[in-house]
């Protein structure tokens, strides 16, 4: 099976009341972690490439290890760029074989944001490529994006038919209350998601698949582990995985994670160095840390996303 993109993907996700998992990747251990619980479970899986992971990993070694997974699987996989700051990023990667790409335009006036937005859609449907745009913007900071909170804004709903309409895009990214990063949200402020303008967008868009960004939920587990061995993160405050759940139960076809990943697999690895200090050989230490990412994987799918045996 070839790299797929994400057109039947999510039109069986809205259908069937699920969402699928889109999760960043900066090396082989990461993919392998993910596709493994993917595989245990039958399920679609987005594998998403940032901008600096792709400087930091290469173009050819990611796509390669993403085309050795699906070698491997027989999953459906995407292969996705996450947060395209420009049309040409956005072309390198579907020259490059990106099954999707996201073009965020969202930091732009409205109209900058919909020109540059239609002019990816233009060239990659010619191509075969599924676009994301978004509209709205989330705080937070992770990899490009870094958004301070007082200039966060939630979506317009009276703005999206609009926007899809004069875009084509594929798929839609709102903000509605999610945020970049494990530092989400101030210690005692409680997260809400505003649901209220996610059926605004629906009643709007019936049957368009939307996205969520900045969905980890900070998992305590990895959280206190990485605390154990000299972290800092006591106050990381992630989005509560019932608020998640209803939004996959909604419109919502793509869930984005990435800090979960990243906190499960460094609570894996300080913990193998802290407990093993002479052991230097890194196929053991990051061992664990990519059976961390697959049991957060593993968890997600049945408890967030209910993406299990949808491949």
């Amino acid at each position: 099976m070839p790299l797929v993109n994400t057109k039947e993907m999510f039109k069986k996700a809205y259908e069937g009341g699920y969402a699928i998992g889109a999760f960043n990747v900066n090396n082989m251990e990461i993919v392998q972690g993910i596709v493994e619980a993917c595989k245990e479970l039958n399920s679609p899986v987005i594998l998403q490439v940032s901008g600096s992971a792709r400087k930091y990993a290469h173009h050819k070694y990611l796509y390669n290890m993403v085309q050795a997974a699906v070698e491997e699987t027989g999953l459906p996989i995407a292969l996705h760029l996450d947060h395209g700051s420009s049309f040409e990023l956005c072309k390198d990667c579907i020259d490059g074989g990106f099954t999707s790409v996201m073009i965020d335009g969202s930091h732009l006036d409205y109209e900058e944001n919909v020109a540059l937005t239609r002019q990816v859609v233009e060239y990659a449907h010619a191509r075969g490529v599924t676009v994301e745009g978004e509209l709205g913007q989330l705080a937070g900071v992770e990899d490009e994006v870094s958004v301070e909170a007082d200039k966060a804004n939630y979506t317009d709903p009276d703005q999206v038919l609009d926007f899809v309409t004069r875009t084509g895009v594929d798929s839609l990214a709102i903000a509605i209350g999610t945020s970049h990063g494990a530092f989400k949200f101030k210690p005692g402020q409680k997260p809400q998601l505003r649901f209220d303008i996610l059926q605004e967008v629906m009643d709007r868009l019936p049957g368009f698949p939307i996205v969520l960004h900045g969905a980890s939920s900070v998992m305590p587990e990895y959280v206190a582990t990485v605390n154990q061995y000299g972290g800092q993160m006591a106050d990381a405050i992630g989005i509560p995985e019932d608020m998640l759940r209803k939004a996959a139960s909604m419109a919502v076809c793509k869930i984005n994670v990435d800090s979960d990943l990243r906190l499960a697999l460094t609570a894996g690895i300080r913990k193998h160095l802290a407990e093993n200090p002479t052991h230097f050989d890194p196929r053991q230490y990051l061992g664990d840390g990519r059976a961390n990412i697959t049991a957060v994987v593993s968890h997600k799918i049945q408890n967030v996303l209910g993406s299990a045996n949808q491949a």
